[in-house]
């Protein structure tokens, strides 16, 4: 076994046990996707019994026992808590500014605090609270369609972008499966191509219409240099591969540019003549749709955007909240239509300052109480919708952007935080966070927010490594 195999096997074993359990409790951590779906929908199918072969007698079936009981359990004690987390709190790697929020899932309690209650710039973590509005606002079921349309002239098509932040040039290679699976121009150029034969069209031109969203593709509220440097893409609403050129080498300066000459390469290459440039056109109010493709199900965008930490992502999906609200696609609209809806979800939002949907701009602030809130509201069991605001949430040492931290070999520290801890990253230079959800030894469930935004450079790596233990020090804690 290679170094390092072990540590894996165990962490797997940790994850899968820690879901089964969910699954067999109905817990606040269910694992829910559409593969288990699947599974359950094919069992439901079978029929009740089936004889067994001739001349073989079976015993009857024992019913088998939970593999763990469902999550519950008395919140560990205050004092003991802190206590425990005291330690961690004083490191100095996290510089003069840190804060810790834990409530106990179930009841609400708070369990502890620290950074009494400022604001902190969240990073990442902000996701969580796009993730949340977007699912109310939409569902967990839509889906983004991009549709060819005819345009105003003969044998004119119209590329129209529906705000997918998935959609990709080509499907993956033979062999890979991808999760979400991307729709991609490749299959609307092969549908469109075979309507456009049926109909005698082997000639066109090809424009392309992005003007769903509103406003500025880029965040003024961002540092300059983000999208020069390929940080972040132009966000559009017609995009390949979130905005990267071919091959991954640069972000295009236009995106749905980039996009319609992708697909009309792949229009040619399937038999259409293309006639000139693509160039943008407004699709024509009520025209006939000549061929589209679906996203995936939101919720396993959601899903996706907070396992990888999807910058793009979370954007699109910010200027969605808008659009569903009845306001233009833009930055500016999408934050407001965000802290609406979270109000409306019971949210405190009223000392929130947001400026963007991925939590790049330096300038946002929240008070921990709305990370943790939101993620309560998201893991309520009478809000099934959004419940792959939490689900989808990395699983520390597995999955996501937890899945190279909480290394037991390297910090036995973190050992018990191994497929225990479910929480979404927050990282920009100096600053550094957790919001998420842990289950402790004897089964309670915590919502908690820890974040550092003052932390020197050269202690990057130390404050995240001591965010990582305290997180693990949650699910060790505490005996009674």
């Amino acid at each position: 076994m290679r170094r390092g195999d072990a540590g894996r096997t165990t962490v797997v074993l940790a994850v899968v046990i820690v879901l089964l359990a969910s699954l067999v409790g109905g817990g606040y951590l269910a694992y829910d996707n559409g593969l288990l779906d699947r599974f359950l929908d094919k069992e439901r199918a079978a029929p009740a019994e089936l004889p067994p072969p001739a001349g073989v007698s079976l015993p009857d079936a024992a019913r088998p026992a939970p593999v763990l009981a469902a999550a519950a359990g008395p919140a560990p004690n205050r004092v003991a808590l802190r206590r425990r987390l005291s330690p961690l709190l004083k490191d100095g790697d996290l510089g003069p500014h840190r804060g810790v929020l834990v409530q106990d899932l179930s009841t609400g309690k708070e369990l502890l605090r620290a950074g009494g209650r400022d604001l902190f710039t969240p990073a990442s973590t902000l996701k969580i609270l796009t993730s949340v509005a977007v699912l109310d606002q939409l569902g967990p079921d839509h889906r983004f369609t991009t549709s060819v349309v005819r345009g105003a002239a003969p044998n004119q098509l119209v590329l129209v972008g529906g705000g997918d932040p998935l959609l990709a040039r080509t499907p993956p290679r033979r062999g890979v499966h991808e999760y979400p699976k991307r729709a991609t121009t490749y299959d609307l150029a092969r549908r469109t191509a075979t309507a456009l034969k049926a109909d005698g069209v082997t000639q066109v031109t090809v424009t392309y219409d992005g003007s769903l969203f509103a406003g500025p593709a880029e965040n003024p509220a961002w540092e300059a240099a983000y999208v020069p440097d390929g940080v972040v893409s132009r966000i559009s609403a017609l995009w390949v591969d979130e905005g990267l050129e071919k091959g991954g080498a640069g972000r295009s300066a236009s995106p749905g540019r980039a996009a319609a000459e992708t697909f009309a390469a792949q229009l040619d290459r399937r038999g259409i003549t293309v006639r000139g440039r693509p160039t943008p056109r407004k699709a024509p109010v009520d025209a006939e749709t000549v061929a589209a493709v679906e996203s995936s199900p939101l919720d396993q965008v959601v899903a996706h955007t907070l396992l990888v930490s999807d910058n793009e992502g979370a954007e699109v999906l910010l200027r969605h909240v808008a659009l569903a609200a009845g306001r233009p696609g833009s930055f500016g609209e999408g934050v407001k239509a965000m802290v609406r809806t979270l109000t409306g979800l019971g949210v405190d939002m009223s000392r929130a300052r947001l400026y963007d949907g991925s939590g790049l701009a330096r300038r946002n602030r929240l008070p921990l109480d709305t990370l943790v809130e939101t993620l309560a509201v998201a893991a309520d069991p009478d809000r099934a919708a959004l419940r792959s605001a939490v689900t989808g949430l990395p699983v520390a040492g597995f999955s996501g952007s937890l899945d190279v931290r909480f290394d037991a070999e390297l910090r036995p520290p973190t050992k018990p935080g191994l497929g225990v801890v479910r929480a979404k990253t927050g990282t920009l230079s100096g600053v550094h966070g957790l919001a998420g959800v842990v289950l402790d030894r004897d089964g309670a469930a915590l919502v908690y927010a820890a974040v550092a935004d003052r932390v020197r450079l050269e202690n990057t790596l130390d404050a995240r490594a001591t965010l990582d233990d305290l997180s693990a020090a949650l699910a060790s804690c505490c005996p009674r």
